[in-house]
């Protein structure tokens, strides 16, 4: 449940920032009593200038998830262009005590960003007469590699044990890139998959 919880914690976090006319980074902060939670916001808003304008028609997300006891925060950047969603770039801090192979650290927290933000765009199965329609991989389509966009991973070691890093990158993904569309575009995006409301390029 991490991933569908995370969906909807954090977008609906985000609309109410919106609604309430304050900074959704500085409002997790500001809610936030969790030391190492509290860091890996700091770290991603710091990798991603959060607070910058990104440029016309481009927008940032932020989320947060504290999933498989691992403080993970992520920042989406989208551009609305004249084929659909672009995802620019995505920003990802960790905190799992040690990072015992940065290598294989960035790997996964990249390919749990790739996976999580494949699931959000495109991802669903569907049934007709008890059947799922989705028989095979071109059916059931993930991030292709000219949507994949850049990572940058941070791993925070400020924690006093040390944690496993294989899913957390997954959970934030979602609600990262809703809540970029909404920056983009003013469109609130309340269900997965997004390619049921816009296109991506």
């Amino acid at each position: 449940g991490a991933s569908g919880n995370g969906f909807l914690h954090e977008s609906f976090m985000d609309e109410l920032c919106h609604a309430a006319g304050v900074d959704p980074l500085e409002e997790r902060l500001r809610l936030c009593w969790h030391d190492p939670s509290r860091k890996v916001l700091e770290a991603v808003g710091e990798m991603s200038n959060w607070g910058s304008d990104p440029g016309p028609g481009r927008g940032r997300g932020i989320a947060f998830t504290l999933a498989f006891g691992v403080p993970t925060a992520q920042v989406c950047e989208v551009t609305q262009t004249e084929d659909g969603i672009r995802i620019d770039k995505v920003f990802v801090a960790a905190e799992v005590g040690r990072v015992l192979d940065p290598v294989n650290f960035e790997a996964q927290l990249a390919g749990g960003v790739i996976w999580g933000l494949g699931h959000a765009m495109n991802c669903e199965i569907t049934y007709e007469g008890g059947v799922a329609q989705q028989d095979n991989y071109h059916a059931y389509e993930g991030l292709r590699l000219h949507q994949t966009p850049q990572i940058e991973v941070r791993g925070l070691e400020n924690g006093d044990q040390i944690r496993g890093i294989g899913e957390p990158g997954v959970p934030p993904a979602a609600p990262a890139l809703g809540n970029a569309i909404f920056a983009a575009t003013g469109t609130r995006i309340r269900a997965l998959p997004f390619s049921r409301q816009v296109d991506f390029a």
